[in-house]
């Protein structure tokens, strides 16, 4: 990953051995999609200086993305997954996090070259009446969800004549992640959703720009930085605030920790006037992962899913002070 000074790295998911059109547009967006991310958190540039000076190597494990589950317009984890199922992603586990009211579900590729995704949606029905009526307000004035016609587009970029503008086709997916869905919330009710759900006033600001990637440590290849304490430490050693503690026991299926997370500024709304305000943003996470045994042909393989517990001390790294 090193380039000359001052250069941008060339994105992490290029060195993706994509075999099919679908894959490039994949590998393509989650470039593009990085390239914001990388410019916003300034830690990850950090992170690519410290694996350079090590002549370590950078794969990203996963992606997390947030969302909120309304009824009006229909909003959630489909919002997000179905334009990455259209490219060839899969559902592979589902988990609940009963006291933050939320849902989440992880995708695959069946080029496990890859990153995962993660995807949460809070149901907002469990929220206060301020908290819902806030979210419907949002809700209410959601973009139009992605046509079938573009998902088709999508799902048939590998066909022997593509009918679809690709270049038009790619700038409207980007879209529908950098882009607000909504018009930008009021200060006010973004200050007071945060007191019930963090997650939520999150949501409301950022939209579905992507709140994580993550750096997989089994990938590093070198002595140096071939755990997540010596990883974190390397990190913490350049200035970079770090998580207080590591989930995960040593030796154990997933080890997760991360940076803190950046504050940028955010559109919102001041009576009736645009303006900004300064709110968290994301973080860059590091995960380890150890082997379990298939419980079908009984050999050791990597464990590839989440667990629960961890991603819940996850979830409060972008919470707003």
């Amino acid at each position: 990953m090193a380039n000359p000074e001052n250069a941008t790295p060339i994105g992490p998911h290029q060195a993706i051995a994509a075999n099919t059109n679908r894959q490039r547009f994949l590998a393509r967006l989650f470039d593009t999609l990085w390239d914001r991310y990388r410019e916003r958190v300034s830690y990850v540039r950090d992170y690519e200086q410290v694996i350079a000076s090590a002549g370590a190597t950078f794969v990203n494990d996963h992606i997390a993305f947030r969302t909120l589950a309304a009824q009006r317009h229909m909003t959630g984890i489909a919002t997000v997954s179905r334009i990455f199922e259209a490219l060839g992603y899969r559902s592979a586990g589902c988990y609940n996090f009963p006291d933050k009211h939320l849902t989440a579900i992880h995708y695959q590729h069946a080029n496990g070259a890859f990153p995962k995704l993660f995807i949460s949606e809070l149901r907002s029905w469990e929220m206060n009446t301020p908290t819902r009526e806030v979210i419907a307000r949002c809700a209410g004035q959601h973009r139009d969800a992605i046509c079938e016609n573009e998902l088709a587009d999508l799902a048939s970029l590998d066909a022997s004549s593509i009918s679809a503008d690709v270049d038009k086709l790619f700038d409207d997916v980007v879209g529908r992640f950098h882009q607000l869905p909504w018009l930008p919330p009021d200060k006010a009710d973004v200050e007071k959703v945060n007191e019930e759900s963090q997650y939520a006033a999150w949501v409301l600001v950022h939209g579905y720009n992507v709140n994580h990637f993550t750096s997989l440590i089994n990938s590093h290849g070198v002595e140096s930085l071939n755990d997540i304490e010596k990883t974190a430490a390397a990190l913490a050693d350049a200035g970079v605030p770090m998580k207080g503690e590591i989930e995960g026991e040593p030796g154990s299926k997933l080890r997760q920790t991360a940076t803190g997370a950046v504050v940028i500024d955010v559109d919102v709304s001041l009576k009736g006037e645009s303006t900004t305000m300064p709110w968290t943003y994301a973080y860059f996470e590091l995960a380890e992962r150890g082997e379990v045994t298939d419980p079908e042909s009984g050999k050791q393989q990597r464990f590839e899913g989440f667990l629960g517990p961890q991603a819940t001390q996850l979830f409060e790294m972008t919470r707003k002070s």
